[in-house]
This record gives structure tokens, C-alpha cells and sequence, in this order.
């Protein structure tokens, strides 16, 4: 299964307000009910690495964001969009380079796949897929990253097993600690390319005051200020 798949037209789906009305009315089958639209953004801008074969730079430009709980949708103002599974979503957060604020995807091409897990390391690079959304309000990007992260909690990971979520659940913040090296642990020349990178741009949620100076020593901007 393909992380992005190309749509002509939007999922369907209903307001959360709709849902109440729906479910309060009893009706005959709950399966039958179309998923929640939990948040809907305007004059959105994407960016596709590598690109979505046939989805051009024309079509990236500017479209709506749709975050409904079944999938993640971006449809263009060209009249064509795509679609992302959110077991595909294997990272999503607040990114601040200096290009400007965004939300930051990772997407795994072989989500669902049989024996993607058994893939060599070697393999993962070829098999991501990074996906930037770029509001022209920055001001909804803690909108659009509760809404994704509210979504991402009803598709648990299947092969992720109780106790692992339990131990996700209930992680102490200490265990988040920048790669030193040291005891024998190595990363590769890309590896430590991709770590600083993400350092440099991603806002860490439990040190907001320590925003100001990610991990290569660059100036970012912390959520508290700007746009929120």
C-alpha cells in the first residue's frame, strides 16, 4: 500500500455536531455512520518529498487541508488531491525552519505492507516519504497538529504490542535525550544529517523555554511565540 494516494474528490464526512445529531437519533447501524471532519484549514501550500508522481508543483501551490478521522486529505484548487492513512503517519509535528512554520511529516511508503518490518535498515530511507503543510495562517498550526494527533490515537499501530503502548504512554520526559555517540552507539554520516536537521527545526513540547536554540545551535522560534 502507497502512503499517498491520488483522489478526485473528498471523503465523505460529517461535522462533529452532526455525528451528536447522527448517534443520538439511534440509528440502524453505527458502521453506516461517514467519519468526523475534525478540523478543515483553507489556502494551504504542501510540499512532497520525493514528489507524488503526477501531483505538480501547480497542484502543491494551494488547496485545503481536510484532517478527518479516517484519513488525511489535501485536495488542490486544481481539482485534484491525495489522501494519507494515518498508520502511514509515522511522525507529524511543529516545524519551524527558516523557510517558514509548517507541519512536518514523515510518511511510511510500506504502512500495512507484509513483512515491511522485516525490511533491512538499509531499505527505510527509499521507503519514506516527507510531506510539509504549509498554512498561510500560522496561527493554525496547533489546530491542525491537535486535530492530526487526535486522529493518529484511532489507528493504534498494530504491530506495536500492549505493553509497548503502555510504555509509550507513560514515558518519563527524560527518556527524550539528544544522540551523543557515546557508548559505542554510532550514527551514520546521513543519520547525523537527519537527526540535526530535525533538531533544527522541530519544536520540543516539553522544554517550550528551550526553543529559542535547537540542537545545532540555530535561533528558532518557540510555540509560544508568533503565530499561536
Amino acid at each position: 500500500m502507497v502512503s499517498t494516494t491520488l483522489i478526485s474528490s473528498v471523503p465523505q464526512y460529517v461535522s462533529a455536531e452532526e455525528h451528536r445529531t447522527i448517534v443520538g437519533s439511534t440509528p440502524t447501524s453505527f458502521n453506516d455512520i461517514p467519519p468526523v471532519l475534525r478540523h478543515k484549514e483553507d489556502n494551504v501550500r504542501v510540499m512532497l518529498d520525493p514528489p507524488l508522481h503526477t501531483f505538480t508543483e501547480q497542484d502543491c501551490a494551494n488547496g485545503t487541508l481536510f484532517v478527518i478521522e479516517s484519513t488525511l486529505v489535501f485536495m488542490s484548487s486544481t481539482g485534484v488531491g491525495f489522501q494519507v492513512p494515518y498508520p502511514a503517519i509515522t511522525l507529524h509535528a511543529i516545524a519551524r525552519p527558516e523557510s517558514g512554520p509548517s507541519i512536518y511529516c514523515q510518511l511510511d511508503e510500506l504502512a500495512g505492507e507484509p513483512g515491511a518490518a522485516e525490511l533491512p535498515e538499509n531499505d527505510e530511507a527509499s521507503d519514506m516519504r516527507e510531506l510539509s503543510i504549509i498554512p498561510s495562517n500560522p496561527a493554525s498550526l496547533e489546530p491542525i497538529f491537535e486535530a492530526m494527533s487526535l486522529c493518529a490515537s484511532l489507528h493504534p499501530d498494530t504491530n506495536v504490542s500492549d505493553d509497548d503502548d503502555l510504555d509509550e504512554a507513560f514515558m518519563d520526559e527524560s527518556a527524550f535525550e539528544t544522540f551523543t555517540g557515546e557508548e559505542g552507539d554510532e550514527l551514520s554520516e546521513v543519520g547525523r544529517a537527519a537527526l540535526e536537521h530535525l533538531e533544527s527545526i522541530i519544536d520540543d513540547p516539553y522544554h517550550p523555554h528551550k526553543n529559542g536554540v535547537n540542537g545545532a545551535g540555530e535561533n528558532v522560534e518557540s510555540e509560544g511565540d508568533g503565530g499561536h
